[in-house]
């Protein structure tokens, strides 16, 4: 019992050390043993009190959860209330400034590259050509790159120039190429209702982009309806159903696997008789192959030109920036399968290839009619040339 008894001290010792350090010292002393016992119900009260400034000890496992429920509810509590202190600071920073952040990855992408080449102090013709090369990776295309370049180079060459000079420069040619295609989508006031087509790729953020111009035409006073068309694309009618709900609009749908042309021509109907300012109508992005889509496409515009032979009024063509030069070939495909007449290049706070834009304005001149860079419904909103090259060129509007 001699060796036991000293063993079960040394325990003790050890217990009452994780609580207080200071009480280490005098345990090796055997007179002290009988002092030590008196203290063991303080010491198996200590635990409790210290677990908050020891929670690293395995001994206070059993406490622990508790702690942590209280911390995440104490770290989630901030969490919760930080959307309701943050919207109304997005509200002042007002559309300008939210386009100038949603043009923030495309803006970084091009003024490192111009910022980094000027450590010279003259405009020669290297500095010219790696310019060029600039513009041609921030996706602005070959032919608008050597226009804004070689312009530049008229002016300029042998001058000494800032980097600050060189974005303003490209900024007022940006907008001179962005300006005639800077064209608002005109709703006929004459038609009830003015039919508006929607086509693009699953995923460019088509169903979204018909919600929110739902919103802006809402917002104008404009009565809207919206045609869940879409219906061979999984969740897509019930996508459309909750965006309509926000915007405050009817959708007419049908279940999955429905007929979309059959389901157009009824949303037509509807919208004549109760004399709708504006229907807009989802459709299809896939349909196995490019020969379906086509078919699926001819087929909505020739059923309802049954009710209005001009019908569809406008058919725009949504498009993702975050595919860069990808959207050239969308709208090559597109134009071939639908009466593309317009624009609408969304996603471009997601994305460093919002220069793609000038190279589209570039070669097909179709109107650019809206331009979105944000999930909120009023995040979409008519495009404005001078204001997208500034931002792109990193200065104020």
């Amino acid at each position: 019992m001699s060796e036991t008894e000293p063993e079960k001290k040394g325990w003790f010792a050890r217990f009452r050390s994780r609580g207080t350090p200071a009480v280490e010292t005098p345990k090796p002393a055997e007179p002290e043993v009988e002092k030590t016992e008196p203290v063991e119900p303080a010491v198996a009260a200590e635990p409790e009190t210290q677990v908050a400034s020891s929670p690293s000890e395995p001994v206070q496992t059993a406490p622990q959860p508790e702690t942590a429920l209280v911390e995440a509810v104490a770290e989630n509590e901030p969490e919760v209330e930080k959307p309701e202190v943050e919207k109304p600071e997005v509200e002042k920073k007002g559309w300008l400034s939210r386009l100038r952040d949603g043009l923030a990855k495309s803006t970084k992408r091009v003024t490192e590259s111009i910022t980094g080449l000027f450590t010279k102090k003259k405009l020669d013709q290297e500095t010219l050509n790696e310019l060029e090369d600039a513009l041609i990776q921030a996706d602005l295309g070959v032919a608008v790159a050597a226009r804004l370049v070689e312009k530049l180079g008229k002016e300029r060459f042998g001058k000494e120039v800032t980097d600050e000079e060189v974005r303003a420069a490209f900024a007022d040619d940006i907008a001179e190429i962005l300006q005639p295609v800077a064209v608002p989508l005109a709703i006929d006031t004459a038609r009830k209702p003015h039919v508006v087509l929607v086509v693009g790729v699953n995923g460019s953020g088509k169903t979204t982009t018909i919600a929110k111009l739902a919103g802006l035409y809402r917002g104008e006073g404009r009565s809207v309806m919206l045609a869940a068309g879409d219906t061979f694309r999984a969740a897509a009618v019930e996508q459309l159903k909750v965006w309509g709900d926000r915007a405050g609009v009817p959708v007419v749908s049908k279940p999955t696997g429905a007929d979309a042309a059959g389901l157009a021509y009824e949303a037509l109907e509807r919208a004549r008789a109760e004399k709708t300012d504006v229907l807009l109508i989802d459709t299809a992005g896939r349909l196995h192959n490019k020969a379906n889509l086509m078919e699926e496409l001819a087929k909505i515009v020739r059923v309802i030109r049954k009710l209005d032979p001009e019908a569809p009024h406008s058919c725009l063509l949504v498009l993702d920036a975050t595919t860069g030069q990808n959207a050239h070939a969308q709208v090559e495909t597109f134009k071939t399968m639908s009466p593309v007449d317009a624009l609408v290049l969304t996603k471009l706070d997601g994305s460093a290839k919002g220069g793609v834009l000038v190279a589209l304005a570039e070669k097909f001149k179709l109107p650019v009619v809206a331009i979105g860079v944000g999930e909120g419904i009023d995040d979409l909103r008519p495009f404005e040339a001078r204001a997208f090259a500034r931002g792109l060129m990193g200065l104020p509007a």
